[in-house]
């Protein structure tokens, strides 16, 4: 006999196989009487015009949460619109359309009528900001890390993405998008889901320049969605990181008439048919169990539920670009994408619009080196028999000689490390590189405002042992002629020692081409850590105080901050790309060296100004306040402290603002945070080792994050 627990349970299966939805050819009648347009009630659902169709002809049916508030709408207009009844023609529309009754589960408003949607209205920051959806129920109900957004994304005005710039879909078809918008996808292959992805998702971004390409859309998938589209869980294929060329989804792709790119079907994966016109046809994948989002850039954001990861990547995309790869790779298309190789110009014989230079850009064609500024195995530089040097511009990793140190300095509690906020990016602004090819000269007058490469001998300039060379990376003054970059020759004038160039490879065109790049971003840094809390008006212990905590503020906007930071480091390091493989050969091409932004004269730049501006502050510093460091690993420094924080012995004025030209703190690229703290023995044993304080001062034995 069943128990009574039993009967209730069957009951209740079968009350829940009862419709939940009144049929199709119904919803479409009772949305029609109320008189809301498709457009207006995939807006109050957060969904996309197709969707609200295709709930409305049977092809699909929602899930939760937009389930229930579907629901409760219906049953609204239901009881207002009986279905014995004729409807009733809506009432002649007032200058703003009257807003629909949202169901509670969505805060965000109703959107305009069309006719009214072409002023747009500036929208409160607290009616932007809608609350995250509750989760499918047939996911583990775990609850997400991510408190009360402070501050509101904006949300994505062109109308041609509603939807925003990616989405992230689960399992059970559910595409999590920006702003807490859950689209249903109903793809159940790779194919699918691409032609879902350009048809009728609304996803993509606006092109960064005038003479640009607009972003492509992209699908993040996790690991049920990937094996829902048949990817195995993980790449047999370390090396390659690809699928096989017989793998049953590639032959699929290929099969449907689709490409991919020439690095396969790997963790960032590239869908495409050329274009048609001007419409691009191409679909970006990322696949979080392949690894797409590497945990040195994107730290926890692989295992944040799919909500907050499209939450981490979308404040990416919209305040740096769409991701369309590592970090690294980011940062390189960011330039191309700020700064468009070509542009549309007017042939003057046909008074056809034809494809010209972009002014300011690097161009389209790879552009060969100078010889001191490439390496050994470049073609170029290898056939020619170059002996001439090269140009070693790298950042610092210098330990103070223990010799050199007082007994005062030794009896001094505490080691304190200084790191610089994105000390690449902050050298990048205004900094003028050159555009054209390298010309050599013989014996040229130094010229600082020219970029470019000089055999100069600096070893007779003698400084303080106390402090690194400003000329070389490892900090020992040189011992003889070598080839330095525009900035660190002017350095060496800048500290009044005249300079006589031997030889010099100089480019005449010339431009801020990374100024852009630097621009945004530098707003992205500044705006991140403003949503942690940490702002330009606060004071220095604020500041310390905030910095401390910050990544447990939000871990989302931390993940975010440090793919800034990575998108930086990256981008440059990209710059000067070398080859890679077992079975590369000397003097044979290598697939980096092809593209134009493959520029290795631009990273010298970089990195050159980002040591001489270390030691400038260095200098100032013993100038100041008789304090020399213990180390420099990159942008991080090491000073000996009578106290375990950096108030204790950077220099302040008697109104208790910092001095000008030393170490501050602050947000901002180039200004300073505290790094560690050790004992001053524990620094001053590793130095003794030969090893460097600040690459441990941390603690943990962590290893610092060089060159941000």
């Amino acid at each position: 006999m069943a128990s009574e627990e039993e009967l209730f349970a069957n009951i209740d299966a079968l009350l829940e196989e009862e419709p939940q939805l009144p049929p199709p050819a119904e919803r479409a009648r009772l949305r029609e009487a109320a008189g809301i347009t498709q457009a207006r009630l995939a807006v109050a659902l957060k969904t996309s015009t197709q969707t609200v169709k295709n709930y409305e002809n049977g092809r699909s049916e929602p899930k939760e949460p937009r389930l229930s508030a579907y629901q409760r709408l219906l049953k609204g207009w239901a009881a207002k619109y009986p279905a014995h009844t004729a409807p009733v023609a809506p009432a002649p529309a007032p200058a703003v359309a009257p807003q629909p009754e949202v169901p509670e589960t969505f805060t965000s408003p109703a959107a305009p009528a069309p006719e009214a949607a072409a002023a747009p209205v500036e929208t409160p920051a607290a009616s932007v900001a809608p609350e995250r959806p509750a989760r499918p129920v047939s996911r583990p109900a775990t609850s997400s890390r991510r408190p009360a957004a402070k501050k509101a994304v904006k949300p994505a005005t062109d109308p041609r993405f509603p939807h925003g710039p990616l989405a992230v879909l689960d399992g059970d078809g559910s595409a999590y998008g920006i702003d807490g918008i859950v689209l249903d996808c109903p793809a159940t292959t790779v194919v699918g889901l691409v032609e879902w992805t350009l048809r009728e998702s609304g996803l993509g971004a606006p092109k960064l320049h005038r003479h640009g390409k607009d972003a492509d859309p992209l699908i993040v998938l996790t690991a049920s969605a990937a094996a829902k589209l048949g990817l195995p869980e993980r790449l047999e294929d370390r090396r390659g990181l690809r699928l096989p060329e017989d793998h049953p989804v590639v032959k699929q792709v290929l099969k449907a008439r689709w490409q991919l790119t020439q690095r396969g079907f790997g963790p960032w994966a590239r869908i495409y048919r050329k274009a048609q016109g001007r419409e691009r046809q191409c679909v970006q994948l990322a696949i979080l169990p392949w690894d797409a989002l590497d945990s040195r850039s994107w730290p926890g954001v692989a295992e944040m539920e799919p909500a907050d990861v499209a939450r981490v990547l979308g404040v990416y995309a919209q305040r740096v670009i769409t991701p369309r790869g590592g970090t690294a790779v980011n940062g390189l298309e960011l330039m191309t994408a700020l700064r468009p190789p070509t542009r549309p110009v007017r042939d003057e014989a046909t008074g056809n619009w034809v494809s010209g230079l972009n002014p300011g850009s690097l161009g389209t064609e790879p552009m060969d080196p100078a010889p001191p500024e490439g390496q050994p195995e470049h073609p170029a530089i290898y056939h020619s028999g170059w002996k001439g040097g090269f140009l070693h511009e790298e950042a610092y990793q210098w330990v103070r000689d223990v010799d050199t140190l007082t007994d005062e300095e030794c009896l001094l509690p505490f080691a304190v490390g200084l790191d610089l906020n994105t000390a690449f990016l902050a050298a990048a602004a205004r900094l003028t590189v050159g555009l054209s090819e390298p010309v050599h000269f013989v014996n040229p007058p130094f010229n600082p405002k020219i970029p470019g490469s000089w055999l100069v001998d600096l070893s007779g300039i003698e400084l303080d042992p106390r402090l690194p060379s400003p000329f070389t990376p490892d900090g020992i003054r040189p011992t003889g002629p070598a080839w330095y970059q525009t900035h660190t020759v002017a350095y060496a004038q800048e500290l009044g020692y005249n300079v006589a160039p031997i030889e010099a490879y100089l480019r005449k065109e010339t431009g801020a081409y990374l100024d852009p790049w630097h621009d945004r971003l530098k707003t992205a840094y500044v705006d991140t850590l403003a949503d942690l809390g940490i702002t330009k008006d606060l004071s220095d212990t604020e500041f310390l105080a905030a910095m401390e905590r910050h990544k447990d503020v939000d871990p989302a906007m931390a993940a975010v901050l440090a793919a800034i930071k990575g998108t930086v480091k990256g981008g440059i390091g990209k710059l000067f790309e070398n080859p890679q493989g077992k079975n590369y050969k000397e003097g044979e091409p290598w697939p980096a060296m092809m593209r134009p932004t493959w520029r290795p004269d631009i990273r010298a730049a970089v990195i050159s100004k980002a040591r001489v501006n270390m030691h400038r502050k260095l200098l100032n510093m013993s100038k100041m306040t008789g304090l020399f460091p213990l180390a420099v690993l990159s942008d991080c420094v090491v000073y000996p402290s009578p106290g375990a924080s950096p108030l204790d012995f950077l220099p302040y004025a008697a109104s208790g603002k910092p001095q000008p030209g030393g170490f501050r703190l602050g947000p901002t690229p180039g200004l300073a945070k505290l790094e560690g703290v050790q004992p001053m023995l524990w620094a001053v044993d590793l130095m003794e080792q030969g090893l460097n304080p600040a690459r441990h001062i941390k603690g943990g034995d962590a290893v610092l994050d060089e060159g941000e």
